[in-house]
Formats: structure tokens, sequence, C-alpha cells
């Protein structure tokens, strides 16, 4: 991300600033409605399992490109079958990922699961993926959306993300703004991924069979996986959540006779991985041998670990190479359109290719990010850093990194609420990041359910880098859609 004097600013949803008096008042208001509908966390400086803070959130909705948020709304599918199609290429997840593994222990941790899983064959041929594909609009090509990534694993925040909608129009309404509600869309992110643990539920067919969520030591985003659980309890009350850390799989777990996994009495239908995706989730080898015993079982995992190494920042820089699409998608239009999403992507690998990219890193490194094969926020290098990142590594080490185009989007102009923040808010500067969930399930040779499942927006100062929310970075938002030739929307 950057943005510099030159950048585009987009047209408020109503005009700002807002009177003193009536700024104190709503966002009060605001603060009270993200308490009481579940849009809360709990706080890393002052934690208690007994108490929350409302999440980070952007008063009133940022405005978005509206025919580039229905583009990505409807690649979405294209996108869920292209990951399915990543997932189940052995040759090109082992041939993309074979020097990162040489220097990246963790991926190398991953990689290892799967080819041990390989090599005896998967015991359950269905896999569900709840992805999420992350986008900016990009200024240098008329606002045109680039993907950011791909996540594959604990893709985050549809739980709150859908109160978000409401308590933005709440906001706007309370404003005198009702009129502007129509360009803020539905989003029912929670139900429609819920739905799709629920519908490989149903593919594991067995009534008693439970589904677990796998869990961090400390869930700071609690809200947001209560209500995936509460939502499948109240709206499906004969299926039962637990949660479980990975030391209390290694713990409690067991292989039955035809490999179903148990724990305790209970057998598991279908996994949901909330943890797990980053070193620090991996206290000891009992957490490792935990996650192996998951992957050879009968449960039904949300990722399997074919679907984790196919989100690899690796595997999204190999995809956007010329021609490699043709391999996982047929329709020329559909190859098309994907390859426009791509913002530049680099190998930094020991090889022709691999060393030019790492000049050209060192010649100009403010056009670049670097990043790593990590999930969670806050690993990317980005700009005048670059430099100093990429002569510490080794020529091998490098491989571990992928270099990215910066991504360049506009700017929007609104109050971000924070826990402690000022009172009232102060408008600031702010940039926006899009996030459309998918749903896929199938096996290697079906796809059986394929859809788009909702959005996020998550809006950080347009001076910082990263915008994780649950990283304490940036904020949770809703999109207010845009037309390119709108009148003045700031009345």
């Amino acid at each position: 991300m950057s943005s510099d004097a030159n950048t585009a600013v987009l047209r408020n949803c109503i005009r700002l600033p807002l009177a003193e008096d009536e700024l104190l008042e709503v966002t009060a208001k605001a603060k009270d409605y993200a308490i009481m509908h579940g849009a809360a966390m709990r706080s890393k400086t002052a934690f208690s399992p007994d108490s929350l803070n409302f999440a980070p959130f952007v008063l009133v909705p940022s405005s978005f490109p509206r025919k580039e948020f229905e583009k990505a709304v409807a690649l979405q599918p294209i996108i869920n079958r292209l990951m399915h199609n990543v997932a189940h290429d052995e040759e090109f997840i082992t041939t993309t990922l074979a020097e990162t593994i040489k220097v990246d222990e963790f991926t190398a941790n991953l990689f290892n699961i799967y080819r041990k899983v390989l090599a005896h064959g998967f015991t359950q041929a269905y896999s569900i993926g709840l992805l999420r594909s992350d986008y900016m609009a990009h200024v240098s090509e008329g606002c045109a959306i680039k993907q950011v990534e791909i996540n594959t694993v604990a893709s985050s925040f549809a739980g709150i993300a859908t109160q978000l909608v409401p308590q933005q129009k709440f906001v706007l309404s309370e404003l005198g703004h009702a009129d502007k509600l129509h360009n803020m869309p539905d989003n029912n992110a929670l139900a429609g991924l819920r739905d799709g643990m629920v519908k490989a539920w149903d593919i594991y067919a067995k009534p008693q069979a439970v589904i677990l969520f796998i869990i961090e030591d400390v869930s700071y985003n609690i809200c947001d996986q209560r209500f995936h659980e509460f939502y499948i309890r109240e709206t499906y009350p004969h299926i039962k959540v637990l949660r479980r850390t990975l030391t209390e799989v290694h713990r409690e777990g067991k292989l039955g006779q035809s490999k179903e996994l148990l724990l305790g009495s209970q057998e598991v239908a279908v996994i949901y991985f909330r943890a797990g995706y980053e070193p620090g989730h991996y206290h000891s080898q009992a957490d490792w041998d935990a996650r192996y015993l998951m992957e050879t079982s009968l449960a039904i995992k949300c990722p399997s670990i074919h679907y984790h190494l196919a989100g690899t920042k690796k595997v999204q820089q190999a995809l956007a190479q010329p021609a490699v699409l043709e391999r996982f998608i047929n329709d020329p239009e559909e190859i098309k359109a994907v390859g426009k999403i791509f913002t530049g992507l680099y190998s930094l690998d020991d090889n022709e290719a691999g060393n030019a990219s790492y000049e050209m890193a060192l010649r100009t490194p403010e056009r670049f990010v670097l990043k790593p094969q990590r999930e969670g926020g806050g690993n990317n290098v980005y700009g005048v850093d670059i430099p100093n990142a990429l002569e510490r590594m080794s020529r091998v080490e490098r491989s571990a990194w992928i270099l990215m185009d910066l991504i360049h989007p506009p700017l929007t102009k609104g109050y971000m609420v924070r826990p402690g923040g000022d009172m009232p808010p102060q408008i600031v500067d702010m940039v926006s990041e899009l996030g459309i969930f998918g749903v896929v399930i199938g096996d290697a040779e079906h796809i059986v359910h394929n859809y788009q499942a909702g959005h996020m927006l998550r809006t950080k100062l347009s001076t910082a880098n990263e915008g994780g929310v649950a990283a304490g970075l940036g904020a949770l938002d809703s999109p207010y859609l845009i037309d390119s030739d709108d009148e003045d929307e700031q009345k």
C-alpha cells in the first residue's frame, strides 16, 4: 500500500466534518451499539476473559467503487475453483515450494505433513475452503481492484463484519442520511461461511458427530469466533461445536478403527482451524503431531493441509506468472479476468529471475513490499526498509520471501474510533482493503458447492503499512458504493 500527495480522494458518503456536539453524541452511541451487538474484542493490553472492548471501527462507511466491488463479488466463485484446483495439484505445489521449504522451517513442517499424508493416501477425499480474497483499488489503473492476497486458513471477521453494516446504517440514520442506506450492500458473510461448514457436516453424514474449532491458547478475537459457533448452534441445534487448542487435541485425540477422529467419545465431522497458521501456535512437537493426527483422520478439514499450502505467498506469486493460470482454469475469459487482478509478483529464488528481482528491489525499493509465507499481519517489509532486510539474507534465505508491487489505493476521509482513542475522534486520511469471502467444497474430481459468501472492509490510516484489525493496526468498516459518474454525494 502506498499513497502520496497526488493520490485520488474518493467522495465521502456524507459531508464532513460533523459538528462537535453531534460527533460526540453519535460516536458514543456507535461505541455502545458495537458492544451490544458483539462487534467487540478482548483487550491485548488489559486482557480479561470477563470483559470486552468494542473492535476499532470507522464511524461512517468508506466509499468504494461500485463497479470494482461487483467485479470482486462476481470473480469469487472463479477464485474458489482456482484455489481448489491448485490445492489438488501435487506436482505444482511440490515444485513451487521446493526452494521455500529449504529455508522456511514453518512451511517445511507443513509440507512434511503434506508429504506424509500423500504417501499414505488421503483418508478424507473432501475438503472445505472458507476463503477470503483481499483487494485494494489501484489509482494508477483507474481504481481497478488488485489482489493483495488470498487467505485459505482462518479467514477472519465474517462474524463481526456482518454486524458492521447495521451499525453504520444506524449511524447514518442518526445523522439524517437514511436515504443513502441503499448504497451499502447487504452482508451475509456469517451465514454464508457457517452454512458452508454445515454443508460439509452433512457430507460427513453422521448425525452425532461434532464440529471442532482449533483455537489459540488465548482468543482476543473471541466475538468473531463465537458468532460462528453460536450461529451453528442456534440455526442447527442438533450440531454441537467443540473448541480445542492443538495441545488439547494431542492430549485428548485419537483415531478410531475407520480413522475417524475421536475426542474422548465424540467423533469429529469437520475441523475448522482458527489457529495453526503461524509458528507461535505450535509450542512443541506435540502440537505438530496433533496437526498430523487431524490430517490423517476422516474428518473434513477447513483447511486441509493442501489447501493451507495453496494459500502461501509463494504459490500466489507463481500463479501470477504468464500462462500458469491456464493450468487451472479452462475458460479464456475467466483466465483474462483473473489475470487482471494480479499486480506484479516476483520470485526471489537463487536463479536468474530471482536475482534480477533482488537487484530491482535494491534499486527502487519504494515500489515494492516484501512478503514472507505468513498469515496474521505484521510480517511484511515495506519500501525503504527492503534493502536492509534483503542484504541480511543469504541467497538461499531469500527464497522464503516474494516481492510484490506496491498498490496505490485512493484515499478516503473519516473518523476512526478506537478504544481509548480521542473524543471526539479526528478526521484522518484512510485507505481501505476489501475482502470477499467464498466457500468451496469438493474432492480432487468434483466441486459440490461453490459460492461467494459476503464481504468485509478493513480500513487503516493512509500512513500505516499494515492494517490487521486483530493485530491492532486497522479498523473495521463497510463499503459505501459509489459510481464514477456520481453527482456530489456529500450533501
